[in-house]
């Protein structure tokens, strides 16, 4: 890559791949920020309250995707990068606690924390790779970008709610599209993605571990939405039929991962697309998997009667933008389409008008439920003649 001597605090090839305890441990804050997101959405459930938590999501894991990065070029093992990511975590933190209130009184604590997260990063990563400025260059480009970007987090804090949503949400798609492109900076260009030393065995695990802390929040909310019910015999089957939700969702996840990623595809893919495409698929997902606990939340308090159309959107579109992260995600890693989740997409937007005028609650979940499982038995069952055609094959 270079022949400057690289710097101490870089990884080293041939290091342990897969997280550290610290990495997981920092991932548990996510489950207070997600659990935040899902009743900030299910409180507002809204066009605008959707817009809102959209762009608070896509800071906290803007966050969490630039903190999996840190660990994976630096060595995670160095106390210099401990402390790093456990002000990271603090600050995520902060960001959480001011997460319902970030479009209101708060808006100034969110942001702060933001770039507190940020400035703490940068101030370790740019002084620690001095002796090597091709990889100096890209803690510099990052930083530039967030220097660009910081204008409208701040101006955003002192304006209404409207014109705070506007400011932020071109703010965080700067954050994250600049990314997309290499940070490309004056004078310095821009990052080749694909010369960088990124592990993909260990972003990979990383993938997953966020994953499942997306459903251990959905998990949390069954449990604090039923506990703070009156355990009449609706909202025990909303908590029964959401559980069922999050097996299904970690079958769908995990089976599937299981198919298309043996270690050589998951080091090449991850390698050339690092943080980029798999993450942005992995957010879409993630961002499923919140919907559906805001449902969840929402459908425990009423799991009967007439619900309104955003409850609706809810309760079948966040299964289907899992199944679109899911998708999504299919194709980077094996450049084709996965046709039946597709199908599964189409059918639960169909099911929208049915759903909204002739079903409760309740029954919907139970149908998006439904969808779900039909697509899993129907992935099962492929799969299985698709290992069983080999062996056919030479008796014909």
């Amino acid at each position: 890559m270079t022949s400057a001597p690289l710097p101490r605090i870089l990884r080293r090839r041939g290091e342990p791949e897969y997280p550290t305890f610290l990495e997981l441990f920092f991932d548990l804050v996510y489950i207070f920020m997600f659990s935040r997101l899902a009743a900030s959405l299910a409180a507002d459930l809204t066009v605008r309250g959707a817009l809102q938590t959209a762009v608070l999501l896509l800071a906290a894991w803007w966050v969490w995707v630039l903190t999996a990065w840190l660990t994976d070029l630096f060595n995670p093992r160095l106390p210099i990068i401990q402390a790093t990511v456990l002000l990271v975590m603090l600050g995520t933190l902060l960001m959480a606690i001011a997460t319902p209130y970030a479009f209101g009184r708060y808006g100034w604590l969110f942001v702060a924390a933001y770039f507190g997260i940020h400035l703490v990063r940068d101030a370790v990563l740019i002084p620690g790779t001095r002796v090597n400025r091709p990889i100096q260059a890209r803690s510099i480009r990052v930083f530039f970008w967030f220097g660009v970007t910081v204008a409208p987090w701040v101006a955003g804090v002192f304006v209404d709610e409207t014109a705070r949503l506007v400011l932020w949400s071109l703010a965080v798609a700067v954050d994250l599209g600049s990314a997309r492109f290499g940070w490309p900076t004056p004078r310095l260009g821009r990052t080749e993605l694909a010369s960088q030393i990124f592990t993909g065995v260990h972003l990979s695990e990383r993938h997953r571990a966020i994953f499942i802390v997306a459903l251990g929040e959905l998990i949390l909310s069954i449990g604090m939405g039923l506990a703070g019910s009156g355990f009449t015999a609706g909202q025990v089957a909303t908590s029964a039929v959401a559980f069922v939700s999050a097996v299904l969702l970690f079958q769908l996840y995990f089976q599937r991962v299981q198919r298309i990623l043996a270690p050589p595809s998951v080091a090449t893919v991850e390698r050339v697309r690092p943080g980029t495409s798999t993450s942005y698929s992995h957010l879409v997902m993630v961002a499923g998997v919140v919907v559906v606990s805001a449902s969840t939340l929402t459908v425990i308090d009423q799991p009967s009667g007439r619900a309104p159309v955003e409850l609706m959107a809810a309760i079948l579109g966040g299964p289907a933008l899992f199944l679109l992260g899911s998708v999504l995600f299919d194709a980077v890693v094996t450049g084709r389409m996965l046709w039946s989740r597709v199908l599964a997409i189409v059918v639960l937007g169909a099911l929208m008008a049915p759903a909204t005028f002739l079903l409760p609650p309740l029954a919907a979940l139970v149908l998006a439920n439904l969808v779900l499982l039909l697509t899993l038995v129907g992935e099962g069952l492929a799969a299985r003649d698709r290992r069983r055609a080999p062996a056919a094959a030479p008796s014909l």
